[in-house]
């Protein structure tokens, strides 16, 4: 527990507050869906984002990356907000999935550990989820 108290203050010293702004405004001011996505255990917290924001009557789904590029991009319209999850920032199916994004228009916030990946490099507002050490092996 103190492992994970720990994590939780590092987080809260290392989130900016005008990235947490920025994606709150994007979020509350969005006209269509959130479309929330990550491949793997960020694919399973984007899933429950995903719920929950639908909870909450924010209007989410959850597209897995590898489904989006065979057909699941078209779920996706003008004025969606995407979420997009990866610990690393260089998981090739959400990277794939950028520049059709971008040709839609679609603002990005990326939930990273590392804040010099490509994903963050291309996304409109970055999370910096990155953990110093792992709670359990």
């Amino acid at each position: 527990m103190r492992v994970e108290a720990a994590a939780v203050e590092r987080a809260a010293m290392r989130l900016d507050p005008g990235a947490i702004t920025a994606s709150v405004d994007l979020i509350s001011c969005c006209e269509s869906k959130i479309i929330v996505t990550g491949v793997g255990k960020s694919g399973i917290i984007a899933q429950k984002i995903a719920q929950t924001l639908t909870s909450t009557g924010t209007i989410a789904v959850f597209v897995h990356p590898s489904d989006a590029l065979h057909g699941g991009l078209g779920v996706v319209s003008g004025g969606d907000v995407i979420i997009a999850l990866s610990n690393s920032g260089e998981t090739d199916e959400i990277i794939t999935m950028l520049p059709a994004l971008a040709r839609r228009g679609l603002k990005v916030i990326a939930i990273v550990g590392s804040t010099d990946s490509t994903l963050a490099r291309k996304a409109d507002v970055v999370l910096d989820a990155s953990v110093d050490k792992e709670a359990c092996r």
